[in-house]
């Protein structure tokens, strides 16, 4: 869109002038809710489009997916983050200008985003632990005012864009930006799950539980999942070896009824190697009794709860590793994307939305009712 406007009246010159600027729409909210009415706060606006820094590139977004932060950035809970905000960490689109400083991409090149901002200068970046940056933030949820991915036109340093396989398409490769790396940065950079052990990847049905079962599987490893109960069957389509509703109180004993079947034919211990975990509340002490002497649970969210009290008697006695982890690093994210180009991985899409119904989008992921898999967003 060009607009044109018009001026009259300059140091006692009087004259017309025309000025010319570039404009793209984009959803922007310019304050917080306090009770989750998304509909009353999401605007689509025009704002003037991106121009690059001499390190950044400029994409047209093709599609872009929905995270929980999202969610958190328009209650301002618990970070506050800048506005006017526009949100969308997970963005996929074809360049469409690039930066005088940049040199491994070019318009016309298919790009995905790594939204995990570091520095790149400090020990954790140049050792490789990006994610670890004390610089760090999160594009699309700590960044702004106005730096999204929902929006017609966005830009990122070149390198905070990865290039897509030219066999995933751009709602696949949207939908895989943060989630994919986040699963594949739990059980490959943290967990380093190994063939054959026994894995339990809590809420299957969710983006990263969805990914986290591909990812074991492709590991070669027996995938026990968990998910409400009208889940199961399709956490079994897409590869996990068993499922079981975490909704009942005593689904941990299920879980081990199944890891003793699996154990006698080999006289092993009957008891899970590694537990994926981002649900928290509740179930993490029913958890810690389930794993293997050893056994390491390695957690990346607490969407049920983040104050869970802990029997110690089970780190302890067993030698438990507990893990913490967050995103991943570029080089991982092309890892996992070389396994989806290959047929091994890939992204499963519960539902896409134009920009101008993302009310109903995010009510839908934050009911999570028949939700399975990742909610896609397009610039109409």
């Amino acid at each position: 869109m060009i607009i044109i406007v018009c001026g009259i009246k300059d140091l006692g010159k009087s004259y017309i002038y025309k000025k010319f600027e570039k404009t793209m729409k984009a959803l922007v909210y310019d304050e917080y809710t306090t009770d989750d009415d998304f509909a009353k706060i999401l605007k689509i606006k025009d704002i003037p489009s991106p121009k690059p820094k001499p390190n950044e590139v400029v994409f047209k977004v093709k599609a872009a997916a929905l995270n929980y932060d999202d969610i958190w950035g328009m209650r301002g809970k618990p970070l506050a983050v800048p506005l006017p905000h526009i949100s969308g960490t997970d963005a996929a689109g074809e360049v469409i200008a690039i930066g005088s400083e940049v040199t491994n991409f070019k318009v016309g090149d298919r790009v995905v985003s790594h939204g995990n901002m570091a520095c790149r200068v400090c020990k954790a970046c140049l050792e490789g632990r990006e994610y670890d940056c004390k610089k760090r933030s999160i594009w699309g949820f700590q960044t702004g005012p106005l730096w999204g991915g929902y929006c017609e036109e966005t830009h990122l340093p070149e390198v905070n864009v990865i290039k897509i396989p030219d066999d995933i398409s751009y709602d696949e490769a949207a939908a895989a930006s943060m989630t994919m790396l986040t699963s594949w940065h739990m059980l490959v950079g943290r967990a380093k799950i190994q063939p054959g052990q026994l894995v339990l990847i809590m809420g299957g049905g969710s983006g990263v539980g969805n990914y986290g079962i591909q990812i074991a599987k492709l590991y070669g490893c027996t995938v026990i999942a968990t998910a409400s109960p009208d889940k199961l069957d399709q956490l079994l389509e897409l590869g996990a070896d068993y499922a079981v509703d975490h909704r009942k109180d005593d689904w941990h004993k299920e879980v081990r009824s199944i890891a003793k079947k699996i154990a006698k034919p080999f006289g092993d211990i009957p008891a899970i190697d590694v537990i994926f975990e981002h649900i928290g509340g509740n179930h993490w002490n029913k958890e810690l009794t389930l794993l293997n002497y050893g056994g390491t649970i390695v957690t990346t969210g607490a969407t049920t709860g983040y104050m869970a009290p802990t029997d110690l008697r089970h780190i302890f006695f067993k030698g438990i590793n507990i893990l913490g982890s967050t995103q991943g690093t570029r080089a991982e994210l092309e890892q996992a994307f070389y396994w989806m180009s290959k047929g091994k991985i890939k992204s499963i899409i519960d539902s896409v939305y134009p920009l101008e119904k993302a009310a109903e989008a995010h009510t839908k992921m934050l009911k999570g009712k028949g939700l399975f898999g990742k909610i896609i967003m397009k610039p109409s």
